[in-house]
């Protein structure tokens, strides 16, 4: 081959590598990443700054406004284009139910200063609180919190047919909240039993159920026995609920001396 062709072909060959690794640099070539903006209109929601307990007292300090998507504001939340001074209005207030820091306040879930006391405000609609008298063996131990359930049992003497006294057991309610242990009305994180010093407890019943209490307090002594947490739900087996004004009473025989004796009903 004569040396200019030589030099022809030379030329073209490096010509060509360099145009294939121009095209392999193209092809390769990361895409641009292209940032668009969207905007969302947005409001302002008051929330909870910190974690607030069941009945206390609110200040301007647990309170802030966040920004929530407009569209997902529902009814009930408080926004700062409705309610500019709403940290200053709800201030004093006390907590109806417990709230989670970022948690948006709502007028349901506070109870206005002169509207009623802690107890008051964490009373379902209906509902009445009455306490009765216990002690560490009447009340499991003081292992009862706050919030468990449980059946109320009324321990009373009466008078045999053979003219002596025996002991008889009723069970007044079934699955009824307790409200408070003393003056506890919220089970602390990592507590693990009530103020070892209380004697009331404090239930949650109707109207007929908290007269019949009072009744029963009166004839001997309160027994409280701890549900089971699976029996949370109120429609769930046959005693929940259980007013005895509209059953039979379930008093049961106890034995004494070996001799089964009369069993009687609350009346």
């Amino acid at each position: 081959m004569k040396r200019p062709q030589l030099i022809g072909v030379t030329v073209a060959a490096t010509a060509g590598l360099l145009a294939f690794f121009m095209v392999s640099a193209m092809v390769n070539k990361p895409p641009v990443e292209k940032t668009v903006e969207v905007k969302v209109e947005s409001n302002d929601v008051l929330v909870a700054r910190t974690d607030i307990g069941l009945g206390q007292i609110t200040n301007d300090s647990l309170f802030r406004w966040q920004s929530w998507p407009k569209e997902t504001v529902t009814t009930g939340f408080i926004t700062r284009e409705d309610r500019p001074d709403a940290m200053t209005q709800l201030s004093g207030s006390i907590a109806r139910a417990p709230m989670m820091a970022g948690e948006p306040i709502t007028e349901q879930k506070l109870v206005r200063a002169g509207q009623g006391g802690v107890l008051a405000a964490i009373l379902p609609a209906g509902m009445r609180a009455i306490s009765t008298r216990i002690k560490e063996e009447t009340a499991v131990g003081n292992l009862i919190l706050p919030n468990d359930r449980v059946d109320v049992i009324l321990i009373r003497r009466v008078r045999g047919r053979s003219g002596g006294e025996d002991y008889v057991s009723d069970l007044l309610f079934g699955n009824v909240r307790v409200l408070a242990i003393g003056q506890q009305i919220e089970t602390k994180e990592g507590r693990k039993t009530a103020d070892g010093s209380a004697a009331t407890a404090t239930l949650e019943l109707t109207a007929r159920q908290a007269e019949l209490l009072a009744l029963a307090n009166s004839m001997g002594e309160i027994s409280l026995t701890l549900r089971s947490i699976a029996d949370l739900d109120l429609e769930a087996g046959p005693m929940a609920g259980t007013d005895p004004s509209t059953r039979e009473s379930t008093a049961v025989r106890v034995l004494r001396y070996g001799t089964p004796s009369r069993a009687y009903g609350v009346n």
